[in-house]
């Protein structure tokens, strides 16, 4: 009797004012209303009076008699955005294309029922605080190009089904509590695949991951096990971040070839020498707090800003470094914390102001003094001991 009512004032409505929403979305639409309510400061739902229109509704786009776009919330910058939580009957708008929310205070879990938009192809609510587990059936949405659940507190495995949607292009997960191993990821339109700070664990296989790939972030995570196999594959790659994990080692010497423009690798176990492919343009590397060893290459020369303290790098800095040093075209090099044994630069030699240049705690007589961050601690050179040992 309910239905029947409603069909009755529904077509009421439209005789009204012309309205031509098929009566299902404009049920899934009152629902979804009944949920959310603005944030102090947000007007986005006083255009939401379910007596006229709902196709022009701010926020709600319609093709036909279908909702084919919600994008839920003020889209303008430091607008306070919404909260409540997301109703199960998003799912009833079977055309929907597109479905994001603003930053806010959204709560509560991704509803199940977003699995039947099998016409979805853009997921976006992040910053917000959506939690529970990432709902396995989004890998039912064959057509599903961008997925950005960021900035939440989602918790569980990333869904293994996910990983093998066909037109996926970025996948942004970051900042969430996300655990267990990546799954592989097969569609070869990924260009961004993001899933820093989470508490991801295990392995990354060589063939997991596809070439078209340009924007990796795996930092902050627990992942562990050697990556040159899977990194000479990615050869599109314009930004990599695998920091702060347990990854073990070599890198290969193709990796400072590919177009990159932000290189880190900091804080793993990565271990071995690095020999570039070629003289290194990469504007930003961070090699800091790993197991490498041997000389420091002089293709490095190439880098602007170059951090390769704490490893166990030796021998006597390259001559041409020292050379781009002074001439301002290395703007940081940071080596301390090494087993270093020279660097061929005159005592009175001026570093341009805009340098920055730490040689603390290596195994030498430091022929300049420097300013170094606090963290380098205040010992100048490595005990003899350590040096003798070493080299042994």
């Amino acid at each position: 009797m309910r239905f029947l009512l409603f069909m009755f004032v529904f077509h009421v409505i439209v005789q009204q004012c012309g309205a031509m929403l098929h009566p299902i979305d404009f049920l899934a639409l009152q629902a979804i209303r009944k949920n959310l309510n603005d944030l102090p400061g947000s007007i986005f739902f006083s255009s939401w009076d379910f007596t006229s229109d709902p196709c022009s509704f701010a926020g709600v786009y319609c093709a036909g008699d279908k909702v084919i776009a919600l994008n839920l919330g003020d889209p303008r910058a430091g607008s306070p955005g919404l909260t409540g939580r997301l109703n199960p009957a998003i799912g009833k708008l079977s055309a929907l294309a597109e479905f994001t929310v603003v930053p806010g205070k959204i709560f509560g879990v991704l509803p199940e029922s977003f699995s039947q938009l099998n016409n979805l192809r853009f997921l976006g609510v992040s910053r917000n605080f959506l939690s529970g587990r990432i709902p396995a059936g989004l890998g039912k949405l064959r057509r599903l190009q961008t997925l950005d659940l960021s900035f939440n507190q989602l918790t569980g495995n990333i869904p293994w089904a996910i990983g093998t949607l066909p037109a996926l292009n970025n996948v942004i997960l970051c900042h969430n509590h996300l655990s267990g191993s990546v799954p592989p990821f097969v569609s070869l339109r990924l260009t961004r695949l993001d899933l820093k700070h989470n508490a991801l664990s295990g392995s990354l296989l060589p063939m997991s991951l596809p070439s078209s790939l340009q924007y990796l972030s795996m930092s902050s995570n627990q992942l562990t096990g050697p990556v040159d196999h899977l990194l000479t594959r990615l050869n599109r790659l314009n930004y990599l971040d695998l920091s702060l994990n347990r990854f073990t080692g070599c890198i290969p010497g193709n990796l400072f070839r590919f177009p990159i423009t932000n290189l880190q690798l900091q804080r793993n176990q990565f271990t071995g020498r690095i020999y570039p492919a070629g003289l290194v343009t990469i504007p930003v590397v961070d090699l800091s707090f790993n197991r490498f060893y041997g000389e420091i290459s002089p293709l490095f020369s190439g880098v602007q800003i170059l951090y390769m303290n704490n490893n166990r790098f030796m021998g006597q800095v390259p001559g041409i470094m020292v050379d781009r040093l002074l001439s301002a075209n290395i703007h940081v090099l940071y080596l301390q914390h090494n087993f270093l044994t020279g660097i061929a630069i005159n005592p009175a030699a001026e570093i341009p102001v805009r340098t920055s240049l730490c040689l603390q705690y290596n195994c030498m007589v430091l022929p300049v003094q420097t300013p170094c961050p606090l963290k380098a601690g205040k010992q100048k050179s490595r005990p003899t001991a350590q040096c003798v040992q070493w080299k042994g």
